[in-house]
């Protein structure tokens, strides 16, 4: 059985823009780093989903990612969607945000908030409070997905040393874990990170991305195309977009 969840009533609506007209909903990025190896994580890998599923914040799009790391893998199970680049990926985190270590379920909110990522109320509170800052448009364009990898062009306001990230992540509908502290369970996961990639010059340019067995079958449904906009100054996301992708 599912871990049942309630959405805190205090949060629903925070976000809201000022009146005056209806204007885009506001993307916040929410970054979850896990493990297949964790029995913690499940619980926020449910989390994660619903959030992307529910978007339960009255003017604010959630896009997800969810980032499996390598250190969990022992007591005789590999996580198969696990990444070193995850890994690394959050150990910048841990500096940025003066950690001690780095640790599973961690929820990274537009690269500016973390705090444990099964933690309902308070990530919810993070991504309404993120969604009041600042955000630039950023479009994707011309996403096509081809063998593994996708070929796109973003669009984006000038910036002063902004860098684009891009991670192309798929929907796992059913993983089953037969070793580990997770021995015996069916696990699920939303937008699991494949592949990613920086760039320093991006704007209208053709881009392209790889991923990692993005072509296995069995388990697997929707690809998204994942970017955003890093501060390098800060690590502060200050615009993201997704797009659903389908193979040519």
């Amino acid at each position: 059985m599912g871990v049942i969840l309630a959405w805190p009533a205090l949060s629903i609506g925070q976000a809201a823009k000022p009146a005056g007209g209806p204007t885009p909903a506001t993307p916040v990025l929410v970054e979850l780093f896990t493990s297949e190896g964790c029995s913690d994580c499940p619980p926020a890998d449910y989390l994660l989903a619903r959030l992307d599923a529910e978007q339960p914040i009255v003017g604010v799009h959630v896009i997800v990612l969810s980032e499996h790391v390598t250190y969990w893998n022992h007591d005789g199970w590999r996580d198969p969607f696990s990444l070193i680049q995850m890994d690394e990926r959050q150990r910048h985190y841990v500096e940025q945000f003066r950690l001690d270590s780095s640790y599973t379920p961690q929820a990274v909110i537009d690269g500016a908030e973390q705090l444990v990522g099964s933690d309902t109320k308070h990530l919810v509170q993070a991504v309404a409070n993120e969604a009041r800052q600042p955000s630039q448009p950023v479009t994707i364009t011309l996403a096509a997905l081809e063998k593994g990898s996708v070929h796109f062009t973003i669009h984006a306001p000038a910036s002063q040393g902004d860098r684009l990230v891009a991670a192309l992540a798929q929907d796992v509908s059913r993983s089953e874990v037969t070793r580990g502290e997770n021995a015996g369970r069916t696990l699920h996961h939303v937008a699991v990170v494949r592949g990613m990639k920086q760039f320093s010059n991006f704007d209208g340019r053709e881009l392209s991305l790889s991923a990692v067995n993005l072509d296995r079958p069995t388990g697997t449904s929707a690809t998204r195309l994942v970017v955003f906009l890093e501060d390098p100054r800060t690590g502060r996301v200050v615009g993201a977009a997704e797009q659903t992708l389908t193979n040519q």
